[in-house]
């Protein structure tokens, strides 16, 4: 928010399940901190007037995220699935995931809701199977969790990610 002094960081990591009943945890930390070694990825970046409003929404998705106590690498649920959900409840962030967020297609017992930006629609078979369409995501093909397709971003390909332009 405008007046914090640190961030506020959301992980979803599968071997806290040994010794915790959420894989996902809430903390403090600087901001664009690497994890794990690995430098940051900016998805989406929004500033100015409403933006505390916008991390009011995803503070409430985070903390209503609904497979805390479970965790799969493949098909999901996982990290990039918590992802996915943080940016189908707050669609204006406009979030356009990665090819190789293997898990942002997993929507648990559903078969149909929207697209992992939150905007358009998707069929998804246990994120093991399906489609996406919308302005954000572009169209994508989900065959075992692997992600095809094409938006206005660049062609997006397996074990690649995205051929083209970035989006933010």
């Amino acid at each position: 928010p405008a007046a914090a002094e640190e961030w506020t960081v959301y992980e979803v990591v599968g071997w806290r399940l040994r010794s915790s009943e959420s894989a996902m945890v809430v903390h403090s930390r600087p901001p664009d901190a690497r994890w794990f070694g690995a430098a940051p990825e900016l998805y989406a970046d929004r500033r100015g007037p409403g933006v505390d409003e916008l991390i009011e929404r995803i503070d409430k998705a985070a903390r209503a995220y609904p497979y805390g106590a479970e965790y799969r690498a493949w098909p999901g649920p996982n990290s990039n699935t918590f992802t996915a959900w943080i940016a189908r409840a707050v669609p204006e962030l406009k979030v356009d995931l990665p090819a190789t967020a293997i898990g942002k297609d997993y929507l648990g017992s559903s078969i149909v809701g929207a697209a992992p930006s939150g905007s358009g629609y998707q069929l998804s078979l246990a994120g093991v199977l399906g489609l996406a369409v919308s302005g954000v995501d572009g169209v994508e093909f989900n065959v075992l969790g692997l992600n095809f397709g094409a938006s206005a971003n660049g062609v997006k390909l397996p074990m690649v990610g995205r051929i083209g332009s970035s989006s933010s």
